[in-house]
């Protein structure tokens, strides 16, 4: 039996048992725990340039545990367990695909882990993406989008909004180097703390690429404006880039109109993409959205264009 098999026979155990866990460990401040998932389907229409289809998308659908206890005042032990989960097509084996998986110590160091996870270069663009997990996720046309296995990994605490992270992902091989990612910011993603959000970061040698990255977002009002800019190439060299990723969202009352531009030049040709779309908040963690996406290669020949309308839900 393997580990998959075992996964999805103890999932609908972890969501009968949620409920009396957490109520458990409220009786204990010392334990925190929580199980959360995301539930996000939309009926598409895809058109890659060879062809169009229309069918339902489960855009990075996921359900996890995570939380942590407190050795001492000053030190915990965290954990985070995540899988991503195939609302509409998958199923069986193939339905559960691992996410962030890592455990590890938190305390006035920091915080230190080991297992699977985004490495600091995926993780500094905060959010600037305004179609993370669509068609038009800046990973369609920009390297270094990775969640990596054998990953240590350092996240600093915060010095007057000013953080280091780093990753270090293990070969466990003679004929490939280690990878390593390293990032600065300052700020609060959310914006909440700071009116401002800045980061860079680099990888080398994680999944073939090095890369180099530069964020930046603030809100004037209620408009929140991003701007990324990314310089890629692969380890040997060849395959080198540049490109650049604009962003707006501007909420309404329960809308919220967003717009993202992204191109990405190599030496045979550009690759673009613009988005627009309106999400609509229905409750608490509920949302109705709708999105076109079209993007025009020129490195594989096509125009392709996408259109959807779809549900989310957090819990």
């Amino acid at each position: 039996m393997t580990f998959k098999h075992v996964a999805i026979m103890m999932l609908p155990m972890a969501v009968l048992s949620a409920p009396v866990v957490a109520q458990n460990n409220s009786e204990d401040p010392k334990i925190s725990f929580d199980f959360y998932g995301k539930a996000n389907v939309s009926l598409q229409s895809n058109d890659n340039g060879a062809g169009s289809d229309t069918e339902l998308e489960s855009n990075a659908s996921r359900i996890g545990v995570k939380g942590g206890s407190k050795i001492s005042d000053d030190l915990e032990v965290i954990y985070q367990l995540e899988w991503q989960v195939d609302l509409a097509d998958l199923g069986g084996d193939d339905n559960l695909k691992s996410r962030n998986q890592f455990v590890g110590l938190r305390g006035n160091f920091g915080e230190l882990t080991v297992g699977r996870r985004d490495t600091v270069l995926k993780t500094i663009q905060g959010d600037i993406d305004q179609f993370n997990d669509y068609a038009a996720d800046v990973k369609g046309l920009f390297e270094g989008e990775n969640r990596t296995s054998n990953t240590i990994s350092y996240y600093s605490p915060s010095f007057h909004h000013f953080r280091v992270a780093g990753s270090w992902v293990l070969s466990e091989g003679d004929t490939q180097d280690d990878g390593y990612s390293l990032a600065l910011t300052y700020g609060d993603e959310g914006l909440d703390d700071t009116g401002y959000y800045f980061g860079a970061a680099m990888d080398r040698d994680v999944d073939g690429y090095d890369v180099e990255r530069l964020v930046g977002y603030t809100k004037v009002q209620d408009t929140m404006f991003g701007l990324m800019w990314q310089q890629q190439e692969r380890v040997d060299g060849t395959a080198e880039a540049d490109g650049f990723v604009a962003s707006i969202e501007q909420p309404w009352g329960d809308f919220s109109f967003k717009a993202q531009y992204q191109i990405m030049d190599f030496i045979d040709g550009e690759d673009d993409a613009f988005s627009f779309g309106v999400d609509y908040k229905l409750a608490k963690g509920t949302k109705l959205y709708t999105w076109y996406t079209g993007r025009d290669r020129e490195t594989i020949e096509a125009e392709q264009r996408y259109i959807a309308v779809g549900i989310e839900h957090k819990f």
